[in-house]
């Protein structure tokens, strides 16, 4: 399977669907990540249903729907469906909690685990995925505890995501790549050094090339390589991104 360069429209909040399908088509991407916070909001079908010809008229793919359902008590991801449904995503972004894994309580943690497995066997039911978000604050904050929450979640429906986590060497990260990689369906792929300063691509040249490497080893590698975020959130730094990006895939 070839890996997809694609962006995540969040990059791009001050943007609209239009502008943002028209910069990624030029800088030679194939898919946008549409995330539910701006572009297209959960419940909003007929939004959603644009956004998505939008999309198709640019001659790219909807990667899949960057939604922020966090999994807590009583929250319902109907309308999050609904949306992913509208746009034509198979894969629906999802946070494990709003709590880190070492600060979790056991209570905390069996509720989030519990409205990820009901969610992932609602999305089942609509032929759609679920991929946690690779992030710190959650419980899927570092290779160990996404395979556990995976493990407890117990759903062919749920996958992960993976991204750099902030501050890690190269070695870390791509060590933990490998780690879950069997079960990672897309990348976010940025450069922030040493924290959470946003650098062109290639400042991390070493980490994207290991990573690629790594990825190009696993039977199924992630579909999507989703740019996200940019130096100075800059339209005009995108080609160079994608460019980047591109290099690194061939």
């Amino acid at each position: 399977m070839t890996i997809r360069p694609g962006l995540c429209s969040v990059t791009f909040r001050q943007l609209d669907p239009a502008a943002i399908a028209a910069l990624a088509a030029s800088a030679g991407l194939e898919a946008i990540e549409w995330g539910g916070d701006v572009h297209v909001p959960p419940g909003d079908a007929v939004r959603a249903a644009e956004v998505a010809r939008i999309t198709a008229d640019a001659g790219l793919a909807v990667a899949s729907y960057g939604s922020y359902f966090r999994a807590e008590a009583g929250e319902d991801i109907a309308p999050v469906l609904d949306s992913a449904e509208a746009l034509g995503a198979a894969r629906i972004r999802v946070w494990a909690g709003r709590i880190g894994s070492a600060d979790a309580t056991a209570a905390e943690r069996a509720s989030t685990v519990d409205a990820l497995a009901a969610a992932a066997e609602q999305a089942g039911r609509r032929g759609i995925s679920l991929a946690l978000e690779f992030h710190g604050g959650t419980l899927s904050d570092d290779a160990a505890q996404t395979l556990r929450v995976l493990e407890e979640v117990g759903s062919p429906h749920l996958g992960t995501y993976w991204q750099p986590t902030v501050s890690a060497s190269d070695a870390v990260a791509v060590a933990e790549y490998e780690r879950i990689a069997d079960r990672v369906s897309a990348v976010h792929v940025f450069s922030w050094w040493p924290a959470t300063q946003r650098l062109p691509l290639t400042a991390r040249d070493g980490l994207w090339r290991a990573f690629f490497a790594a990825a190009a080893t696993v039977p199924v590698p992630p579909r999507d390589a989703l740019l996200e975020f940019v130096p100075d959130d800059d339209p005009a730094a995108l080609a160079a991104e994608a460019a980047a990006l591109r290099a690194f895939l061939a």
